[in-house]
């Protein structure tokens, strides 16, 4: 899936309009409290500037559904780029209005500017009147010579930005920012050409939100770990008494197909630590998996499981992590995330960590730098690991 990037274009003296993904959280007093997606997009943004580009960014934050809601503005966002970049960052108070109109009009050569944000009008949504869609798309696309995606927080979606905008504008390049051009690296290639043993964990609370994944791994990996509640659904298809724990009783029939199809490479926790209520200060136990008493709740997998994932991540050359082992954000049950993250950390094998609440936890641990690669999208990761297709990628030249 090699698509051209943003280094393979002179983008000297031409507009290159920007989707990146700013959809950042902001405090009371619109201050911009995490700048991680900001930062990530910095590699981009600099290589145009430096090499002489006029560079239009748009991304969307929150969902102001084709309203303008002043404390969903991008003007934090590109306050922070500003500070980041320690260089002035010209804002739009539009999209497509005359304020946006002038500004990119009057870009220079090595300058930027940030519009407003993209959901602030109707058109950006693909299920949007028609004509209003392609109005809104064929005015972005008019301000530029280059299309570059580098949002792959947003790459399973098909709005405005991220489709119908290249789409738009025909045969001028179309490529990807180098924080797209990573991801597909390593989500995409790595997934379909994977050095062995290939080892995947899968968490969270859900086999629901999760089915795709874990039948498109079993499909391609040697072994698939399962923790988080989602576990406790495979307990009760095994016959396991499972306490208060959380479980999708609508899920068991999926849950016994899965253990059928994928056999021995779909392993299951061995122990739980449970819990008699939900919180830090509750009677605790660990129980063999499947064996948790009336009025206990399963909390995280047990030491002897956590033992065994971090072995089998050990010998691993390759690893996929979407979903925390338990309650992580609670001690003691974050034990056993603790104990995978340690092991995906200490490992020499190809890591790959599939956003969300595992990207979470290796950030708080300090482990960020430790593994190969941590994914900026959850959804988009997700969908990937599924094996889908983006039409927001798929639009884009190949190299």
């Amino acid at each position: 899936m090699a698509k051209k990037s943003v280094a393979d274009v002179d983008v000297s003296g031409k507009k290159v309009l920007m989707r990146v993904d700013f959809n950042v959280p902001l405090d009371d007093q619109q201050h911009v409290t995490d700048d991680l997606r900001v930062r990530m997009a910095l590699p981009t943004i600099k290589s145009v500037l430096e090499r002489g580009g006029k560079l239009i960014l748009m991304s969307h934050l929150g969902r102001p559904e084709g309203q303008v809601v002043p404390s969903m503005s991008m003007k934090p966002a590109a306050d922070k780029l500003a500070e980041l970049l320690g260089k002035p960052v010209t804002f739009a108070t539009d999209t497509v209005g005359a304020d946006a109109k002038a500004k990119v009009a009057a870009l220079q050569n090595g300058q930027v500017l940030v519009l407003e944000n993209l959901r602030f009008n109707a058109g950006e949504d693909r299920k949007s009147d028609k004509a209003v869609h392609q109005e809104f798309s064929a005015a972005l696309a008019g301000f530029a010579d280059i299309y570059c995606n580098d949002a792959f927080g947003t790459c399973h979606r098909a709005d405005a930005s991220m489709y119908a905008v290249p789409q738009a504008m025909g045969s001028k390049p179309k490529v990807v920012g180098f924080l797209v051009e990573k991801e597909i690296k390593y989500l995409s290639d790595a997934i379909s050409n994977p050095q062995r043993p290939f080892v995947a964990i899968v968490g969270g609370a859900k086999v629901s939100d999760k089915i795709e994944v874990i039948k498109n791994l079993l499909s391609v990996c040697d072994k698939v770990l399962i923790g988080g509640a989602m576990a406790y659904t495979f307990g009760l298809a095994k016959g396991g008494k499972l306490g208060k724990s959380r479980v999708e009783l609508d899920k068991v029939e999926l849950a016994k197909e899965l253990m059928a199809s994928g056999g021995d490479k779909l392993v299951l926790p061995t122990d739980t630590h449970c819990g008699d209520d939900f919180k830090s200060t509750c009677n605790k136990q660990v129980v063999p998996f499947g064996q948790i008493a009336d009025g206990f709740e399963g909390l995280d997998i047990g030491p002897d499981t956590a033992k065994h994932y971090a072995s089998l991540v050990s010998s691993a050359k390759t690893v996929v992590w979407n979903g925390p082992m338990g309650v992580f954000e609670m001690p003691p049950f974050d034990a056993g995330t603790k104990a995978v993250a340690q092991a995906i950390a200490d490992s020499s094998a190809t890591s790959i960590i599939g956003g969300g609440d595992s990207a979470a936890a290796m950030q708080q641990l300090g482990f960020a730098d430790k593994v190969s690669h941590i994914s900026t999208g959850g959804g988009a990761s997700l969908e990937m690991l599924e094996g889908k297709k983006f039409k927001a990628v798929e639009i884009l030249d190949e190299k």
